[in-house]
């Protein structure tokens, strides 16, 4: 049985398999797709995320688009960071290229197959494993299912990037307590993991999952804010340097930021043939930090830590009974960061040895193990529409923090709305704690920014935002009365499921059904 690994990521991807004598996780390289990359105490095989549209309409993956700059010179047939518009509720108009429509699904979809061809070549994959971020939503890991099946891939798991991590950083010793620290391209995520093993000397047969915590935020965001900063120093914009000039700096952002993690200052030049317009940007690990304190990033980080933290406690756990943190992803390389999570852990407990392939390497394990226990990290709720106030309300099925599989207690009455109503249906979405900063500058220059604001944000569950009817009512129903009753479930795979019953004639008119799944 050979289980593969991917790691897909915002910024770059991890593919790797267990070597079938020495059972040890080995990174997949391919040619013309994998670039080196220094990490930690060794040398991470990463391909990068980057698709490139051809003016024969043949797509380029990897690290021909990166090495060979394609995306540079002719930008509107260059897709990055696609991996984010998966799962976003608001994203850029669809890019037309040569009379066709792009998409981040399609994207995806064609880069994961290559790829996944080139696996094939190599290895004869009998398991897939996919790792997605924490706070993921229920449509964006629906996304993997529906790839896997349309394209006839062994059968697929899904696991938590951060759980992974833990188990890659090879914690084998039962009832260890380690909190992963996955801050990569598009994401922060943690996690706080418990490895549970058998009777006495038995190796690591599950793992439990503690606490989470996330935040929309990555490294992409980051080349952003320097990018930007630099702009607001020469006064000019993104709209006065041109989407290939805008490209071209953050590529230098990128770079920048990856020295500082080695030198206190970085510095970088290049000249604009199109606008004729030379750039020298300078950047101190001092500046750079101060860019995160003022996006309020390092504030959103202690947030996530305070959240996880509380978590623990509330279940007996304490701080120092943490024994390893693991910093995992090209962002935790950021002086500023690792400074932030050794001043709550201190040095000791504090690594950093796989930043790049812990995720992948980890994903490996889940064939080793009996179970993984988890808990739902968004609430499940439905949204109501009120007449009298004109504003939604929620109607919460399961909250947040409960271990699945679980099912609700208390079944769910509904009544038609109209006589001669001839369906019932439902909104039943996603409720994510979101925080916000607004960032302005003042007369001199400098970044100011407001208060982080946290709000809750509902994301319906089916496409396009639509309802999902649970009951065709034969005969219709009656106005005011009491029509069905709906139980819900949540089950191993975090689909909502549903039975319902009419009330009215008795019969089950939906059993155990996953009613809120992606199609």
């Amino acid at each position: 049985m050979t289980t593969v690994a991917i790691d897909f990521g915002t910024s770059n991807t991890v593919v790797c398999f267990a070597d079938p004598v020495t059972r040890s996780p080995c990174t997949l390289n391919f040619d013309r797709l994998s670039r080196r990359f220094a990490a930690g105490r060794g040398v991470a095989e990463l391909v990068p995320s980057l698709v490139f549209v051809q003016t024969d309409g043949q797509l380029v993956f990897g690290e021909v688009v990166r090495s060979q700059r394609l995306g540079l010179a002719q930008p509107e047939r260059f897709f990055q960071s696609f991996k984010r518009d998966l799962a976003a509720d608001y994203r850029p108009p669809d890019r037309q290229i040569d009379g066709y429509a792009y998409t981040p699904e399609f994207v995806s979809e064609h880069f994961l197959y290559h790829l996944w061809q080139r696996v094939c070549e190599r290895v004869q994959p009998s398991q897939v494993v996919f790792t997605v971020p924490v706070g993921a939503f229920e449509r964006y890991r629906d996304w993997f299912l529906d790839f896997a099946s349309r394209y006839k891939l062994p059968p697929v798991r899904l696991l938590d990037e951060s759980t992974a991590a833990a188990l890659g950083y090879a914690v084998q010793r039962p009832g260890t307590v380690v909190l992963v620290i996955d801050f990569g391209g598009g994401t922060l995520d943690l996690s706080l993991v418990r490895t549970i093993g058998g009777e006495q000397d038995q190796p690591i047969l599950r793992a439990e999952v503690l606490a989470k915590s996330d935040a929309y935020v990555g490294g992409v965001d980051i080349d952003v804010w320097i990018v930007e900063h630099y702009l607001n120093q020469i006064g000019s914009s993104r709209s006065e340097v041109r989407e290939m000039g805008w490209l071209n700096l953050l590529e230098i952002a990128e770079r920048l930021k990856i020295q500082l993690s080695q030198a206190q200052e970085a510095k970088e030049s290049w000249f604009d043939d199109e606008v004729f317009m030379a750039h020298d940007l300078t950047l101190t690990r001092e500046e750079l930090a101060e860019i995160l304190e003022t996006r309020q990033l390092l504030e959103q980080m202690r947030q996530a830590l305070d959240e996880v933290l509380t978590i623990a406690l509330n279940k007996g756990i304490s701080k120092t009974d943490i024994e390893q943190v693991l910093l995992v992803g090209g962002s935790c390389q950021i002086p500023a960061v690792q400074q932030l999570v050794l001043s709550y852990f201190g040095r000791q407990r504090v690594k950093l040895d796989k930043p790049f392939e812990a995720v992948a390497h980890g994903a490996l394990e889940v064939s080793r193990l009996t179970e993984i226990e988890d808990y739902l990290r968004h609430s499940y709720a439905i949204r109501l529409w009120e007449p009298y106030s004109k504003t939604y309300s929620y109607y919460t099925l399961f909250e947040r923090g409960i271990r699945y599989p679980c099912e609700r207690l208390d079944p769910l009455i509904l009544q038609t709305a109209q006589d001669g109503q001839k369906e019932i249906r439902l909104d039943i979405g996603e409720l994510a704690t979101l925080a916000q900063a607004e960032v302005n500058y003042d007369s001199r220059g400098r970044m100011t920014s407001g208060q982080l604001t946290v709000q809750s944000e509902f994301r319906s569950l089916e496409s396009h935002h639509e309802q999902v009817c649970v009951a065709h009512l034969d005969p219709p129903g009656d106005k005011g009365l009491d029509r069905i009753e709906v139980r819900f479930e949540v089950n191993g795979q975090r689909v909502l499921l549903a039975t319902v019953r009419d009330l009215v004639t008795g019969e089950i008119l939906v059993n155990g059904e996953a009613i809120a799944k992606l199609q």
